[in-house]
């Protein structure tokens, strides 16, 4: 009986190869999508769960509450975690981590600035799962200047020689640093992540002894292992009392009280809204998850749709079947086991494509989300069942309606497909083109965003701007003076900071208007004289830093427009000539500057403050002409090595580096972008397929009304009408929906698009055009058939 209902099975998929084809190729197409779709999602979800502790691990973040605002720190104060691993007996560990900043790394001839290097406590491997693969886990970042090394960085520093117990030199100072271990390269899905390790002990007993003290000083981002048991919300209700104690006098001097809460380690990823953990969100996993259902939704439309419109071509042969003794249940098990062939058929499409599409969609998403499918022999496993249920489920429907059919009607020929037979395929292709209309406003809103975020008017010049990390090196201002002397470099200028990088906030209290040196965390840019003009930031009142004025090296301050709207003045000129204190240093203000973006424009502008500080500006920004770029690159490289020979040489330019912010958000669009495109030709390969079974049922129609004089373009608006009524239905639902959810995702972005009027009219014209280009070869085909043969079909 099985086997019967296999061969009868293929006959049909083979009688009908054209209808076959559509149903496997769409069902395929969505199974991959929704497949790869999954994978990405899986991974995204999975971050950090290799570690087996990681239901015990908690990120300590801050709220620091100051007179004028709140600020939301990443991580406590330095002295936070060592002082309550002493005080709380519910805490088995900690482990804070630092960035390294750009550690210079040596050994011999070989030298690397190493950007993904960490400073990191000693219970580092204790707290996370890093695999040691040589050295004690234990003592590897214990001792002061000991350093451990991923298994790729290893080689770029000791080839196929054993790394363990050699001395490299670290830093300008070429401090000797002995390795102390191996680990194996960390997962992709750790949000801690760096191929060089540090002990912390070499900067809190070597570089500043105190720093386990300071209550004040925010750098370092920290977790806590938590023992078996422990309550979070419990333990985080006892750190007030804890700060209090510790910090209390601190606290009211300052004007800074910070509560501290504990995020637990699985959330920081998706979860957390500080300002470093921005790298992924669980609205686009929500996003890509609708999207892969969506785009399944439509394949089953398709095979549904495709299924019962062949109902009447079926309808005999059901006939034949029952009269020879056929149940229903049987012919019903025909029909699905036809569905379920089909989809076996789909499954190993899938499986094909999928593998070589894998490393594109790694490319697509930024990341190696899977190396093989073979990895996950599991989900395949999953796919194969889903394969089944899918046959199963969308096959339901048309098994039913088809071993229903009663035989005296259809052998007589009365059979007709029926109102809810047409009322259904009409629903499902508003379902499908609802859907890809949806997702054809929703990626134009994407693109737009993105194109506005990354074109927007900054305030500030970015274009031809090359800028080099020189790491404090003694030689910088030599080296400054020495490029800016060069052909095609119109000007160079030194600065802490550059914008779209990090800079510090700086403890600071300005005169406000009532008089009052009111205290607030201020962003602050170490800057020299030549960078605002360089930059072509605006000045709004006052004047910017110059050289002819001797106080203004350590006595004069620049703010933003921001910063003078926080501190109570209506206009930037109030502003001028007013005291400030920050760091040591006191003085006026001398200038506003017009407010520019330096951070994303996903978030607000933020009071900023400039100073001339030479010692804190490490950054040299080349102005250079577009001619000759190569040439002028070399020329620099020469400059660098003639004067800073110890550093390896590396640059970008801003304008790439400003828009790295917008990398997972450019991924995002152009994921969407090519999932939106596949559900737009999952829904034309129905529609296609609708079209010319349309076409072969009317064939006689069409012929009558030939002979009666109607003209090709009649005959093609009368098979083209009825479709595009329904995709214009389909438009009236998804215009709404798909403005509502794309504001809520623009709600992400402090400086955002608004949705205009022509984005729905441009989906909507597109929809129609697609619709009329995929059924305008059927329809012209037969509306230029002769009229004889299309009456002889019958």
């Amino acid at each position: 009986m099985i086997k019967n209902y296999f061969k009868i099975a293929f006959r049909n998929l083979w009688k009908n190869k054209v209808f076959s084809f559509i149903n496997i190729m769409g069902l395929t197409v969505g199974m991959t999508a929704c497949f790869l779709i999954f994978l990405y999602v899986k991974f995204e979800l999975s971050y950090d769960s290799f570690n087996t502790k990681a239901d015990r691990i908690y990120r300590v973040v801050s709220d620091i509450k100051t007179p004028t605002e709140v600020l939301h720190a990443s991580g406590p104060a330095w002295a936070v975690a060592p002082n309550a691993k002493d005080e709380f007996p519910e805490i088995e560990s900690f482990v804070r981590i630092a960035g390294g900043d750009n550690v210079l790394i040596k050994k011999g001839n070989i030298k690397f600035q190493e950007t993904n290097a960490a400073w990191a406590d000693s219970a580092l491997f204790k707290v996370f799962d890093f695999k040691l693969l040589k050295g004690n886990p234990n003592t590897a970042l214990k001792e002061p200047f000991s350093i451990v090394f991923s298994e790729t960085a290893a080689k770029k520093y000791f080839g196929k020689t054993d790394p363990m117990g050699q001395t490299l030199l670290i830093t300008g100072d070429k401090l000797p640093a002995k390795v102390t271990g191996i680990m194996k390269d960390i997962p992709e899905n750790s949000q801690v992540k760096a191929d060089v390790f540090l002990s912390m002990t070499t900067i809190t007993q070597k570089f500043n002894q105190s720093l386990d003290s300071q209550w004040g000083n925010y750098g370092a981002s920290a977790y806590l292992l938590l023992k078996r048991g422990t309550n979070a919300k419990r333990l985080e209700k006892k750190f007030p009392e804890f700060l209090e104690r510790r910090n209390g006098d601190e606290m009211k001097k300052l004007q800074m009280y910070p509560t501290l809460f504990l995020e637990p380690l699985r959330d920081v990823y998706l979860y957390s809204t500080r300002d470093d953990s921005k790298t992924g969100h669980i609205t686009n996993v929500y996003i890509f998850s609708i999207i892969a259902i969506f785009i399944l939704l439509i394949a089953c439309f398709n095979f549904i749709n495709l299924t019962t419109a062949r109902s009447a071509e079926r309808a005999k042969e059901v006939g034949i079947r029952k009269v020879v003794g056929a149940g229903k249940k049987q012919l019903a098990g025909q029909f699905l086991g036809e569905s379920v062939v089909l989809c076996l058929i789909a499954f190993v499409l899938t499986f094909f494509l999928s593998w070589l599409l894998l490393p594109l969609f790694n490319q697509l998403a930024g990341k190696t989300i899977s190396s093989s499918i073979f990895e996950h022999w599991n989900y395949l496993a999953l796919l194969f069942f889903a394969s089944i249920g899918i046959g199963l489920l969308a096959g339901i429907y048309p098994a039913l309606v088809l071993s229903s059919f009663k035989p005296v009607v259809v052998l007589k020929g009365r059979f007709a497909t029926g109102t809810r037979g047409i009322i259904l395929r009409k629903g499902l292709v508003i379902a499908q083109f609802t859907i890809s209309i949806a997702l054809i406003i929703s990626t134009i809103v994407v693109y737009n965003q993105m194109n506005f975020m990354q074109n927007q008017d900054l305030g500030f010049s970015k274009d031809q701007m090359m800028v080099i990390d020189t790491n404090g090196d003694p030689a910088k201002n030599t080296f400054e003076e020495s490029v800016k002397e060069l052909p095609n470099v119109k000007s160079t200028a030194l600065s802490g900071s550059v914008p779209g990088g990090g800079n510090p906030g700086a403890y600071s209290e300005i005169e406000n208007k009532h008089g009052d040196m009111q205290i607030a965390n201020l962003d602050l840019y170490f800057v020299g004289f030549n960078f605002i003009n360089q930059y072509k930031i605006k000045m709004v009142a006052g004047r910017g830093f110059s050289k002819d004025f001797g106080t203004d090296t350590t006595q004069a301050m620049v703010l933003n427009e921001a910063a003078v709207k926080l501190f109570g003045y209506s206009s930037p000129e109030q502003a001028i000539g007013k005291r400030f204190k920050q760091w040591g240093r006191e003085g006026k203000i001398i200038g506003v500057m017009k407010n520019f973006h330096f951070r994303s424009l996903q978030e607000e502008i933020k009071p900023l403050s400039m100073r001339i500080e030479p010692g804190g500006c490490n950054l040299v920004s080349i102005k250079v002409a577009a001619a000759n770029l190569p040439k002028t690159i070399a020329a620099v490289e020469k400059k660098w090595k003639t004067l800073i020979p110890d550093r390896p040489f590396n640059y970008y330019f801003l304008d790439e580096f400003f828009n790295r912010q917008y990398r997972s958000e450019v991924q995002f669009g152009h994921l969407f972008l090519n999932f939106a495109i596949l559900a737009i030709f999952i829904s034309c390969l129905g529609l296609l397929g609708l079209a010319s079974y349309s076409t072969v049922q009317r064939t006689k129609e069409i012929g009558i009304r030939k002979v009666m004089g109607a003209s090709v373009s009649n005959i093609v608006n009368l098979l083209s009408i009825d479709f595009l009524k329904l995709v214009f239905i389909s438009f009236i639902i998804a215009a709404p929906l798909a403005w509502y959810f794309m504001h809520q995702w623009l709600k992400d972005f402090a400086y955002r698009i608004n949705i205009n009027w022509w984005i729905f009219l441009f989906a909507g014209v597109t929809a129609v055009l697609v619709a009329l280009f995929t059924i305008s070869f059927q329809a012209i085909k037969a509306a230029i058939a002769n009229p004889v043969e299309s009456l002889r079909t019958e």
